[in-house]
């Protein structure tokens, strides 16, 4: 009896130390997984077994410490590939600007504007006067605006409406802020003329992007309404503006995502340096 209460006494303290021995292994094991993980360039595995120390093993010290060094190695290899990344992004899409500004004329009031605006080439502003229409233009840092104009009928209008004839449609919201909503009159005639952009554009440029080729309809909404056909030049216009609007703002969120990658690598390194 008392070499069986022996064995047990035995056996039980062998599982305590296996299981002790295990528990420091399967740390190291974690461990030695992300360092594998880095080396092979998969930092979001690194990463998630860096994180999996920390939690499943509080108390492995050696281990939590070295995996949070290895964690700064981590994220400065990671910010550099990303800075890589956009680097090669940002010349594919420069060399596509490149060839997409040929389609629009650059215009800067000098006196009164820091950044210019690009119009397209189809459907210069010099054409838009003389009749009800819907123009476009893309701002230097990447944001579109549309623009509604209607001659010689004051129907104070500061919304409008574009729709397929099927019904399917897609409006601005109103626009009520002075200097994007203004009249004006000449000896001969008199003009409204409202800008859209941002939220009041509210997505009617990417409609008639996708409907370009389909007959649309323009709408003036106001004190009352008028409508009219868009022309081809008036569509591919703003068909065009919507492509260089998200080019140039996706050139934009590539320069800001390099900035704060090398932000942040300047402020690991000088952490490795303390």
């Amino acid at each position: 009896m008392a070499v069986s209460v022996f064995y047990k006494i035995f056996i039980g303290l062998f599982l305590l130390v296996a299981c002790s021995q295990s528990k420091e292994k399967t740390a190291k094991d974690y461990l030695n997984a992300a360092q594998q993980a880095y080396e092979e360039g998969n930092y979001d595995l690194a990463k998630t077994q860096i994180d999996s120390i920390k939690i499943k093993f509080p108390k492995a010290f050696k281990e939590i410490k070295a995996g949070f060094a290895l964690m700064q190695d981590v994220r400065l290899a990671e910010n550099q590939r990303n800075i890589a990344f956009c680097d090669s992004m940002l010349q594919v899409n420069y060399d596509t600007l490149k060839v997409m500004l040929l389609k629009f004329d650059y215009v800067r009031d000098e006196e009164y504007q820091e950044f210019g605006d690009y119009i397209p080439k189809i459907y210069p502003l010099s054409q838009t006067l003389y009749q009800n229409t819907v123009r476009s233009g893309v701002q230097e840092k990447g944001n579109l605006y549309l623009e509604s104009v209607v001659v010689g009928q004051n129907i104070h209008h500061n919304q409008i409406k574009i729709s397929l004839p099927e019904g399917e449609y897609a409006e601005t919201l109103p626009v009520t802020s002075e200097g994007l909503n203004y009249r004006f009159s000449t000896l001969t005639t008199s003009y409204e003329i409202v800008r859209y952009s941002g939220d009041n554009e509210n997505g009617v440029a990417k409609f008639v992007y996708t409907f370009k080729d389909r007959p649309l309809t323009v709408y003036f909404i106001g004190k009352r309404t008028v409508s009219k056909r868009m022309t081809n030049k008036e569509k591919e216009g703003i068909a065009q503006s919507y492509e260089l609007s998200s080019l140039l703002l996706e050139i934009e969120h590539l320069k800001l995502e390099k900035e704060k990658s090398e932000v942040l690598i300047r402020y690991l390194l000088s952490k490795k340096g303390e």
